[in-house]
């Protein structure tokens, strides 16, 4: 009841003042939605992405690779192994320089320290035999101690050559398995069966992408198609897979779609603007040779399934986090309505573009590091070097990945506001010493706001 001053005026009680956001009563409670709403929901939601994945499904059916993939040159296969073996030895001596120990002003040295190493085979049919090998430049004695495990190249004997040996690299299979299990076991220790079930979802992404993204680009099928195709196809299996079938991972999945054609459409644009042939590198160079006619093409395709591609993990990482938040939100505010869901959301989504932002840039940054060793050696202009293909397929890359990523964060905010008012939660519920209840209602204020 309010108090009375000697005048007669009304006074507020102490929890009732202006400025009290925390809760409220006699506000108008939102009824529990019914179970026919949220059915409505569930069949409007199936209606938009059971088309969708039906669509890249058959996307996928047409433009599935077929027979032998033909390009301008034969390959050959050549009769090699590569068995492993276990130093036991290694000699330093002189040999003639070549092109490989070229120095900085272009000239070759006429002779350069070159080192000789003693193995022993441990594997494939000739496990025991003793071996020597030329280590590949730049390695010392104290890199290949005795017992360093090492791989080797075997060219059996032919009537024509004798029996060949050659160093071809340190083995690593210990140390990459030993790190590969204990990235699973750190995933399964914290996200338990869910971390589990992403992994199982990884798999599957990777067969997909060896299965029939590669093979498909190679026979010059359409890049958008197979693109868009694949990714829809990964989406749908990795988010069911790992977070459940449910109306939150569905919004999501309805976001992270949304971003993926933005950001596809983006990329097309960018790559015919900005003239990207997708042939910057020697590795692509060599590549478009051997494909021949078809080669420009491939590689510009290439280049647009990786654009595409190279943002799936960002993507669905912010997707599943705005559609988690707005069901979170809704759960503690059930009375809050899709507007302030929807800007509770974006308060939350705007912290995830800055920190996700950095994230791509650095990652591309990290992988050119050696690029960009080269030019502060050669000190060549900024603005011609920026603007030079291979910088400039990167520059799109981050910049378009970017860009649908923070498409992405409002279309799925407003996709889940949308979905959780129509379906969603109802008002947490209070038992009250006379053993009725009353309902709360907690609105959504912004906490960077003074009251």
């Amino acid at each position: 009841m309010p108090r009375l001053s000697p005048t007669g005026a009304a006074h507020p009680e102490p929890g009732r003042r202006a400025g009290c956001r925390a809760t409220r009563h006699n506000r108008r409670v939102p009824t529990r939605p019914t179970p026919a709403a949220a059915t409505r929901t569930r069949r409007a939601i199936a209606a938009i992405l059971l088309p969708l994945i039906l669509a890249a499904a058959v996307g996928m059916a047409l433009t599935w690779p077929h027979g032998e993939a033909s390009t301008a040159r034969t390959v050959e296969a050549v009769a090699i192994d590569y068995p492993s073996a276990t130093v036991t030895g290694t000699t330093q001596e002189q040999c003639e320089g070549t092109v490989e120990d070229r120095r900085t002003d272009g000239t070759i040295p006429t002779t350069v320290d070159c080192l000789r190493v003693q193995a022993t085979v441990t594997s494939g049919e000739q496990r025991g035999q003793e071996v020597e090998v030329w280590a590949t430049a730049g390695t010392t004695a104290a890199d290949v101690p005795a017992g360093t495990r090492i791989l080797v190249e075997h060219y059996p004997a032919t009537d024509s050559d004798s029996e060949v040996w050659a160093w071809h690299d340190y083995d690593r299979t210990l140390p990459l398995v030993s790190i590969a299990l204990l990235f699973v076991l750190a995933i399964v220790l914290v996200a338990r069966t869910r971390g589990l079930l992403a992994l199982v979802g990884l798999v599957l992404a990777f067969v997909v992408i060896g299965a029939y993204v590669l093979p498909a680009l190679l026979r010059g099928e359409n890049a958008v198609v197979v693109a868009l195709s694949a990714s829809t196809v990964i989406m749908a299996v990795v988010l069911y897979l790992a977070h459940g079938l449910s109306l939150r991972t569905s919004a999501a999945l309805l976001g992270t779609l949304a971003g993926l054609a933005a950001t596809t459409a983006l990329g097309v644009v960018a790559a015919q603007w900005a003239r990207l042939s997708g042939v910057s590198s020697e590795d692509s160079y060599r590549l478009s040779q051997l494909l021949g006619e078809s080669g420009a093409t491939s590689l510009r395709g290439l280049f647009l399934s990786g654009l595409v591609l190279a943002g799936l993990g960002v993507l669905n990482d912010v997707t599943i986090t705005q559609a988690s938040a707005v069901w979170e939100l809704r759960a503690a505010s059930p009375g809050a309505t899709r507007r302030e869901l929807f800007r509770g959301g974006m308060r939350i989504g705007r912290d995830h573009i800055a920190s996700t932002v950095y994230t791509i840039a650095f990652a591309y940054t990290g992988a050119a590091l050696p690029v960009l060793m080269l030019l502060e050696i050669y000190q060549l202009p900024l603005g011609p070097t920026l603007t030079s293909g291979e910088f400039a397929e990167e520059i799109v890359r981050t910049m378009v990945s970017s860009i649908g990523l923070v498409l992405a964060i409002p279309l799925t905010t407003g996709i889940a506001a949308l979905v959780v008012t129509r379906s969603g939660a109802a008002p947490a519920r209070h038992a009250q010493p006379d053993g009725h209840a009353h309902a709360h209602v907690h609105t959504l204020g912004d906490p960077d706001r003074t009251p």
